[in-house]
């Protein structure tokens, strides 16, 4: 290869390579989180064991109360659920949390990110399994309880802490393998 093949950038360079690899390395770390047989769902959270964020949100209905983190310090295990309207894994869910509210459970709603308007069709076309619910219109609410997108599921004991968190819709088989065994460790202390 002659000097002026060189100079004119005709040449293989070894460094042309690292992007490639990099890009491969990339897809593969992807390849193998969705391999996972959680899809990637559970990932861990510095909430568990630990007591529930403090907040205070007012209620998506004027006559009903708000809806507070006091309301999570009452005995029983509640599941408090991060639900918006505009969000279609939610609707997925709904029939979940509504056989949840069924089988005795007490089910919070945290509307997040939402109109007040949407909040309340969307119950009124699918049921409401809320004992209360509390309007987060800003996310900031959302935010102190680590969401990463809705809906998220998260079990609470009587004392108020966090057992367990559920990342995305509540479906198939989750409710016997995951959220009554969660439900039962709550009642059991944790």
């Amino acid at each position: 290869m002659s000097d002026e093949t060189e100079a004119s950038g005709g040449g293989f360079r070894v460094w042309m390579v690292f992007p490639a690899l990099g890009a491969v390395a990339v897809l593969a770390v992807f390849l193998l989180g969705l391999q996972r047989e959680d899809g990637g769902r559970n990932l861990p959270s510095t909430f568990i064991g630990k007591p529930a964020p403090e907040f205070e949100l007012p209620p998506l209905y004027a006559d009903q109360p708000g809806f507070s983190t006091a309301d999570l310090t009452a005995p029983g295990v509640k599941l408090v659920n991060i639900w918006a309207s505009w969000c279609v894994p939610c609707r997925v869910e709904h029939p979940r949390l509504t056989e949840l509210a069924a089988m005795g459970l007490t089910v919070h709603g945290l509307n997040y990110k939402d109109t007040e308007a949407a909040a309340k069709r969307f119950l009124a076309e699918l049921g409401d399994p809320f004992t209360l619910i509390g309007a987060d219109r800003n996310g900031r609410v959302g935010i102190e309880w680590g969401v990463y997108g809705v809906p998220e599921t998260f079990v609470v004991d009587g004392r108020g802490r966090i057992i367990y968190k559920h990342i995305g819709p509540i479906m198939g088989s989750d409710i016997e393998r995951k959220i009554l065994p969660a439900v039962e460790r709550a009642r059991a202390g944790g």
